[in-house]
């Protein structure tokens, strides 16, 4: 009897041994020593960038590496503000710009695991306005006056997450239909809008796409209108919505929509360049951009660019992606839906030779082949010069974060990435 509980106690003791290591594994681990590192390699980071901000080549940057769910690097370098000279801290709060567009993919994905929608599903099913899409034919330039033809097929979830809608990006588009965005006052989604998100996406929906859905490749609104998406379909603000399912069971404490102004003092300063490549302060009106738009209590949610964040909440959502759509025990995405979007979508070399999923860039063998990044790594950055990728390969989570853009010295990103590589055992 005696022996038979002392083997219940060991049996119960190693299966609490065994749920505790695979909840371990699932959370990014503070203070452990990764021995696949060579962190006198990694260190050299470390004197590359403070060697660009010496140079006043960049105001300054956090880093952050996760490499089997263990953080082996996080650091801040330089000048969150440059003329009161504030040191960049690691907790910065960066407007991460882009980055938004993969939190709105998962939404969207999340709604697809509850049976809300397909991916191959037309859009107008949800806001009809979307029904019978045309197509820009001729255009004038000089009063932007237009013809159209009927599109072939309407426009789906799909070629929303894989930007092949047609639909083009306003402000920052260069095609002719981003002048017809910018006549009809449809917003960028960089900066703050005293807009209706529904209503000026149904303006959108009455203007002519760049071409014919699913056959270009074009960077664009997409992942607003799939913002507005989440929001028709959950009867939710896709600001609620992201807390909800997101940013709340994951811990994510530092990533809005609107910064609380408790907070406000942690945004980094942002910074573009003069004539000659020198550093300065981006004014409240340069681009048409007020860099203060986190904290100006919007309630027009950019699914494709209105987040700020920090490196460690953003971390925290790439290894949940990493993870199979699992960390610390809450399951945000199933294993599968997590494969889908890191698997090319694209015909051909319709995004060059790399691949695009579903919210993600791609690396390809291709690409693997030039160094760096293994094949099947997911990436994309942020307009103020924020970038990400993960590599299932490698196990590894990586982000380098600034708040500058043009950056004439914008190959540092190259660099970090270079000499992390190299670091790797």
């Amino acid at each position: 009897m005696q022996r038979n509980s002392h083997y219940r106690t060991v049996l119960i003791s190693l299966i609490a041994t065994l749920i505790l290591g695979i909840a371990n594994a699932q959370v990014i681990q503070l203070n452990a020593k990764n021995n696949s590192v060579d962190y006198q390699k990694l260190a050299r980071i470390d004197s590359v960038v403070n060697e660009y901000v010496d140079k006043k080549w960049l105001a300054g940057a956090v880093s952050i590496i996760i490499k089997d769910n263990q953080l082996v690097q996080y650091r801040g370098y330089g000048y969150a503000d440059i003329e009161s000279k504030k040191p960049m801290h690691k907790d910065q709060i960066f407007r991460i710009m882009s980055q938004t567009k993969a939190v709105t993919s998962v939404g969207i994905m999340i709604l697809y695991e509850q049976g809300k929608l397909l991916l191959d599903e037309p859009i107008w099913h949800f806001i009809p306005e979307f029904r019978n899409p045309v197509v820009l034919d001729k255009f004038n330039d000089a009063d932007t006056t237009y013809t159209t033809v009927p599109a072939k097929r309407d426009i789906t979830f799909r070629d929303l997450l894989t930007h092949t809608s047609g639909i083009d990006y306003a402000d920052i588009g260069g095609s002719k239909v981003s002048a017809i965005y910018a006549k009809n006052k449809i917003p960028s989604g960089l900066g703050y809008f005293n807009a209706d998100l529904l209503e000026r996406m149904k303006t959108m929906a009455r203007l002519p796409l760049s071409f014919q859905p699913g056959e270009k490749w074009q960077y664009g609104l997409n992942t607003d209108l799939l913002g507005c998406l989440i929001e028709v379909i959950s009867g939710m603000t896709l600001d609620n919505f992201f807390r909800k399912n997101i940013f709340e069971p994951l811990g994510m404490k530092d990533t809005y929509f609107n910064v609380p102004a408790s907070k406000a003092n942690r945004l980094a300063t942002v910074y573009t360049e003069d004539s000659v490549g020198n550093i300065i302060r981006w004014s409240h009106t340069f681009r048409n951009i007020d860099p203060d738009y986190p904290l100006m209590n919007t309630t027009y949610f950019s699914g494709g660019a209105g987040l700020s964040s920090t490196a460690f909440d953003y971390a925290v959502f790439m290894q949940m992606l990493l993870n199979g759509g699992l960390y610390n025990g809450r399951r945000i995405l199933s294993k599968r839906s997590v494969e889908m979007m890191t698997s090319n979508q694209l015909k051909g070399e319709m995004f060059g030779d790399s691949g695009m999923g579903l919210g993600f860039g791609l690396t390809s063998a291709m690409d693997e082949a030039k160094g760096g990044r293994y094949s099947g790594s997911f990436a994309w950055g942020g307009y103020y010069g924020t970038s990400y990728w993960a590599d299932p390969k490698a196990k590894l989570v990586c982000l380098f974060m600034t708040q500058q853009n043009p950056n004439s010295h914008g190959d540092i990103h190259e660099k970090f990435e270079a000499i992390l590589y190299s670091s790797l055992k």
